[in-house]
């Protein structure tokens, strides 16, 4: 789940969703776990919050404090076909929002993979 749909996502021009897109792509290459979120979220805190209870080292992008976080987050729909955040990447691999962390912890998939990406000593 993520936040409500009620935004609009710009609409972009080729060369702005090229830019918008390798930015996100470099963003995720940057950390080995990346949460695109929004500092209102509650699903985001709730995956933050796992991430921190878990020891993990992660960087978060608040994309409602990026200039350019609409395009951003445009981007990443055309990416992973994900409109929601938190969007969530490990390892560079898109995990998904709240729903898939969640469930990947319960099912005792998720701290396996933040130590395999480095998250996790």
């Amino acid at each position: 789940m993520g936040s409500a749909l009620s935004f609009s996502l710009p609409k972009l021009t080729k060369e702005e969703m090229e830019a918008a897109l390798n930015k996100a792509k470099e963003i995720v290459s940057s950390a080995s776990v990346i949460v695109f979120s929004k500092t209102y979220c509650g699903y985001c805190k709730q995956v933050k919050k796992l991430f921190t209870q878990l020891g993990a080292s992660y960087k978060v992008i608040e994309l409602d404090r990026e200039s350019d976080g609409a395009k951003i987050q445009a981007a990443l729909v055309e990416w992973t076909g994900q409109r929601t955040v938190p969007n969530v990447f490990i390892g560079g691999k898109h995990i998904g929002g709240c729903d898939n962390v969640m469930e990947k912890h319960e099912a005792g998939q998720l701290v396996p993979l933040l130590k395999d990406s480095g998250a996790i000593a």
